[in-house]
């Protein structure tokens, strides 16, 4: 399996000097990756409850969030050879012209390093701020993604769709990696399984529960088996949230909490249901440091 990072990029500690202190630390310790995700705003009477915690609220973090493509920038520019990805950029607040041309560019100045992870999103107020409406949110993607692809694989490509239209014309430059950077795409119902294996390269989730990640991995197989692909030949990356402990918690642990060994097992796991890569996501952990993210990133570095 594959590791990644997630960069320093919400709250406070997300400052130029911790950004590239953690790309070139993964890089050294022999991680595959770094990773970045969009959030635009932190609304004060939110229209929609965050999915993520009980009560529905917004972690504090998201008050201050670093734009995506700009970090992966800088990080592709204080790298070598470590790939940069994100999971996930939201489709309906770009359009696929102006989106490829700038995954494009990142693509080529990282020389060809660019995991393009892409999803819906939930924030009615974001599509609102983006001047997008939030109804048929889903076709718009789809519309999207074959847009996106066009783009990155025509000499000269043409599109007229329902959302998007672009006149025959040339869009230059292509990506490095052939035919387009892995897509992977976000999403937890059936339509986004079938949109991850029809019009992706795989699925970007997050870690859950053992059980539930089943559940995940058994849709996303009868998607792929509807649309004649093998799961086990497309990418399966999810972010989690490892808490390393000095001493187990117990039978009755969180899966990724606990001891290095403990979570060394749950890796492994999560490997042999089918997932590719898991991202170690720390942004959101209570007073992080660089200095505890490389404490994690030395305990769980790849073999």
């Amino acid at each position: 399996m594959k590791l990644g990072i997630a960069l320093p990029q919400i709250g406070d500690w997300a400052t130029p000097e911790n950004i590239v202190k953690v790309a070139q630390r993964a890089e050294e310790l022999g991680y595959n990756s770094l990773w970045v995700q969009e959030r635009l705003l932190w609304p004060l009477e939110p229209k929609s409850p965050y999915p993520v915690t009980p009560d529905g609220s917004l972690p504090e973090q998201y008050q201050y969030v670093l734009d995506p493509i700009v970090l992966l920038t800088y990080a592709a520019a204080n790298t070598q050879n470590i790939r940069i990805g994100t999971s996930v950029l939201i489709m309906p607040y770009h359009t696929p012209i102006m989106l490829a041309k700038q995954l494009t560019t990142l693509d080529v100045i990282s020389g060809g390093r660019f995991d393009c992870g892409l999803g819906l999103g939930w924030s009615e107020d974001e599509y609102e701020a983006s001047n997008t409406p939030y109804k048929n949110r889903g076709d718009r993607a789809d519309e999207f993604l074959t847009c996106l692809k066009v783009l990155w694989t025509e000499e000269e490509p043409e599109f007229h769709g329902r959302f998007y239209n672009v006149p025959k014309s040339k869009v230059n430059p292509k990506p490095v990696q052939k035919p387009h950077p892995p897509i992977t795409v976000g999403g937890f119902n059936p339509r986004a399984f079938q949109r991850a294996v029809t019009l992706g390269d795989g699925y970007n989730g997050v870690i859950l529960p053992f059980d539930q990640m089943i559940g995940i991995k058994t849709g996303l197989e009868q998607a792929a088996e509807a649309a004649g692909r093998s799961l086990g030949k497309l990418e399966f990356v999810c972010r989690g949230n490892p808490q390393l402990t000095d001493q187990s918690p117990g039978a009755n642990r969180d899966p990724l909490i606990g001891t290095a060994q403990e979570i060394k097992d749950d890796l492994k796991r999560y490997e042999e249901m089918g997932i590719t890569e898991i991202i170690f996501e720390l942004n959101f952990v209570s007073g992080i440091t660089t200095d505890k993210l490389f404490h994690t990133m030395e305990q769980l570095r790849p073999d």
